[in-house]
């Protein structure tokens, strides 16, 4: 009973951290949405100081897609009973590292092996590192890459 209590409470913070993430990335969007019609006349600097800081934004919400790709797929593995085990080694992960990082995917000795050597692991590992997110929806093995657009939509449709 205790492990399901504990799978409770990790499918609550995944899914508060999720929706969390998608209000913030739908502000984002609506902001991006309003600045686009805004005709701002300044002089090179302001221009620059702009320009920097839309990239920020974007990078900022890519990571922000990245994670809430990884809490996707950690809800799905709690859905399929796979929650907890290393995709490498399939040992269990360690309860102080799902507690701080509740959508690990690797043991520690095994993200250590990967950061050690990135190659070594490559088709090993089904979210192949911090470069692919993946629709929960699909297949483990179906990676594909998301756009800007496709966020765009399903922010929308929520």
């Amino acid at each position: 009973m205790a492990r399901q209590e504990a799978l409770l409470r990790v499918h609550k913070t995944l899914s508060a951290r999720r929706d969390e993430i998608l209000k913030k990335l739908r502000a984002d969007m609506d902001a991006m949405r309003n600045d686009k019609g805004l005709d701002t006349t300044g002089d090179s600097a302001d221009a620059a100081f702009e320009a920097g800081s839309e990239e920020m934004a974007s990078q900022l919400a890519e990571l922000d897609a990245r994670e809430l790709g990884q809490i996707e797929r950690a809800l799905l593995k709690l859905k399929q009973g796979t929650y907890g085990s290393c995709e490498v080694c399939s040992e269990k992960i360690g309860l102080g590292r799902l507690n701080a990082l509740p959508y690990s995917t690797l043991c520690i000795k095994c993200q250590r092996e990967m950061e050690d050597d990135p190659g070594a692991f490559e088709g090993r590992v089904a979210d192949g590192g911090w470069e692919r997110v993946y629709d929960a929806t699909r297949s483990m093995e179906e990676p594909r890459d998301v756009k800007l657009s496709d966020l765009e939509t399903h922010l929308t449709d929520r």
